[in-house]
């Protein structure tokens, strides 16, 4: 089953534990249930909380596109972008950046061998509220779809193994299943679901064997479903976090 970012469900769960009143501890197991320890690093959260923040956004850094990451400090982008992902406190202005690692005996496998997930600080700047308030998970559904149209028009040209977001998003699990916490409106629930589907089948692509008759029809390939990939995982940021601004604001969001 592919998974969403850590940093796309802990913002949404922490995000309605706090409108909630429920605890940091049983948001982050709602959230994280394939992982088996997390940091105390991800204590930050309640120390945002303390300091008035009502909101846990995220962004999904990579090298080729930092748009959702807000403006910061060199040592703090090159971490986010490494991790591909991180939490932000609009607010204050503050990243929280993890780091995956195993742990268990050495040598050892499977059930011997345990994931954890640790968290480190940075500063940032802080994210206009506005800017948050702005997104609409329709339009991102509506912008995806069209990139996907003319992408895979374009990858069919080119021939090669053929490129189907949609089997991809019938083959993902029903958004229920997702570790994703109750109220999200069904826009949301979509937007989210098609961009991961997206991104998905885009990741598989660019994993998979290169059979294009030439290197330059290859490498073409590979860049368009790169492009695809960032075009989907932007959508999956703005779709995020129209969830977490939903989540924050229950009563007017229904």
């Amino acid at each position: 089953m592919p998974e969403l970012p850590a940093s796309v469900r802990i913002a949404l769960w922490v995000t309605s534990a706090w409108a909630t009143g429920e605890s940091l501890e049983s948001a982050i197991e709602a959230a994280l249930p394939d992982i088996d320890a997390v940091g105390s690093g991800i204590h930050t959260l309640d120390l945002w909380h303390d300091l008035g923040e009502r909101t846990v956004l995220l962004a999904l850094p990579t090298s080729g596109d930092i748009t959702s990451l807000p403006t910061c400090g060199g040592e703090a982008r090159d971490a986010a972008v490494e991790a591909e992902e991180c939490l932000i406190a609009p607010g204050l202005g503050a990243l929280l950046v993890p780091t995956m690692s195993t742990f268990g005996p050495p040598g050892g496998t499977g059930a011997d061998t345990g994931t954890r997930l640790d968290w480190t600080a940075y500063d940032c700047d802080p994210v206009p509220t506005h800017r948050v308030e702005a997104l609409d998970p329709r339009e991102s559904i509506r912008l995806l779809t069209t990139t996907v149209l003319e992408m895979t028009e374009q990858l069919d040209a080119l021939g090669g193994q053929p490129f189907d977001a949609v089997s991809a998003r019938e083959a993902l699990p029903r958004p229920g299943t997702w570790a994703l916490p109750d109220g999200l409106p069904g826009q949301v629930l979509r937007a989210i679901t098609f961009a991961a589907a997206v991104s998905t089948a885009a990741g598989a692509g660019l994993d998979g064997p290169q059979d294009g008759p030439d290197g330059w029809t290859q490498q073409r390939r590979l860049d368009l479903l790169r492009d695809l990939r960032r075009v989907s995982e932007r959508a999956l940021v703005d779709a995020a976090n129209a969830g977490v601004a939903a989540v924050a604001h229950p009563r007017t969001s229904r």
